[in-house]
């Protein structure tokens, strides 16, 4: 069993280093993404280039990557391989080996596990994400917000495995969001919309 858990936790790994924002920009002929914005390789900074369709597909991508590592493992070792290469492919999306291990900071890809572990909770993911994004303009303050709700309403819907498996993945989501909070105390982050 640990042999599986581990070939999951790898498989699950090598899906989430997969750097859909850097290679979708690098293939439409921009800058090198790292270099532009907040130098992060996620849909957000994407959309600092000016382009909503790469954005949108870095988005779909770093999410689909997470969901398919949960699914595929999941078909074939169970449940706790599901999870396993679920929390693989978020710590892929953050340090990917291709990239020297600096890569995003996992939201879209912290959704994508959700989905393919339990999609109710990624919708409500999403429909926090939504409303706190129109209401106050930032993109990292929603994904907190969505983050640190999420195992909350896992645990009072039963689910209480995967309630303690995103209260961790919330924390490190929280801590690579670290200087956007600061940025958020100072007044100084940048708004939804704003290159």
């Amino acid at each position: 069993m640990i042999g599986i858990l581990l070939g999951a936790l790898v498989f699950g790994y090598l899906c989430g280093s997969v750097p859909f924002g850097l290679i979708l920009t690098r293939l439409a002929g921009t800058d090198d993404l790292r270099s532009i914005g907040s130098g992060n390789i996620g849909a957000t900074n994407v959309l600092r280039t000016g382009n909503k369709g790469l954005a949108a597909a870095t988005l779909i991508g770093d999410m689909l990557k997470g969901t398919i590592a949960v699914i595929a493992a999941g078909h074939f070792a169970g449940p706790d391989a599901a999870i396993t290469a679920g929390i693989g492919a978020f710590v892929g999306h953050l340090f990917p080996i291709w990239l020297k291990f600096k890569g995003g900071k996992g939201v879209a890809t912290y959704i994508g596990v959700l989905l393919g572990l339990f999609w109710p909770a990624a919708l409500a993911f999403c429909a926090i994400w939504i409303a706190v994004a129109l209401i106050f303009r930032y993109s990292s303050l929603a994904a907190l917000v969505a983050s640190a709700i999420i195992p909350l309403m896992l645990f009072w819907s039963q689910h209480q495995t995967l309630a303690a498996v995103f209260a961790l993945l919330s924390a490190v989501l929280w801590i690579m969001h670290r200087a956007n909070i600061k940025r958020l105390m100072d007044g100084t982050e940048g708004k939804i919309g704003r290159k």
